[in-house]
């Protein structure tokens, strides 16, 4: 069983646990977006890197596919991964802005708004359908196609599969189907409306340059008494 320490706190971990979930153990919030209980970890959106590793050499990983290991120094909440996660949800707002799932991780991470161009409703290639529809529906009736700019989803030869049942649960999953937030003014990335948010505290405390984690903030609620 290793041994790592998360956010200062020493764990033993279960031998082939993730970050992820030795995070979650402990009690430390990791957003997560192309990750889902039941499926097969793919690390696709970025959204849960953490920090690893002791500085200048530290390095940023996805938490949901990097294993634990012996002595392993994480951080879930430093500057730098904080910096990472925003520009991760400005893009994913730049893929598709009226998403209310990428709404409210949005809203709940402070990002008002996004320096990149709009593409309007496309995919986020998160890759929830083509696993779901693969390892929980047993069909591989979808996958990927192509690289890069040209990567997409959808059947083989664009030609109506036969293993497909029409069980819609690839739709299910989708973080840009399930929900839509009917925002229309693109200029303006989020509007939070949907958001019931406390003010986040920003003071540093004694873990170098790690920021508050406490969801909620305990010293935030404390104030409010």
């Amino acid at each position: 069983m290793p041994n790592v320490t998360i956010n200062g706190l020493d764990l033993q971990a279960e031998e082939g646990w993730t970050i992820l979930e030795a995070a979650r153990f402990l009690g430390f919030p990791i957003p997560t977006l192309c990750h889902m209980d039941g499926l097969t970890p793919y690390g696709a959106c970025r959204l849960c890197v953490v920090e690893i590793g002791e500085a200048p050499k530290s390095k940023l990983v996805s938490s949901c596919t990097y294993p634990v290991e012996e002595g392993l120094q994480v951080r879930t909440a430093s500057e730098r991964v904080l910096r990472a996660r925003r520009m991760v949800i400005e893009l994913l707002l730049a893929s598709c802005p009226q998403s209310k799932t990428i709404q409210d991780i949005a809203s709940a991470h402070n990002v008002g708004q996004q320096r990149f161009r709009q593409e309007h409703e496309d995919c986020i290639h998160c890759g929830r359908c083509v696993r779901m529809c693969e390892e929980q529906m047993m069909a591989k009736a979808i996958g990927f196609r192509g690289r890069g700019e040209t990567r997409s989803i959808g059947t083989p030869f664009d030609v109506r599969s036969e293993e497909c049942r029409l069980c819609g649960g690839c739709m299910y999953v989708c973080p840009v189907c399930e929900l839509r937030c009917t925002y229309t003014e693109p200029e303006k990335a989020v509007c939070g409306a949907c958001a019931n948010l406390s003010p986040p505290c920003v003071e540093k405390d004694q873990f170098q340059d790690m920021m508050c984690y406490m969801d909620p903030c305990v010293a935030c609620e404390i104030e409010k008494e």
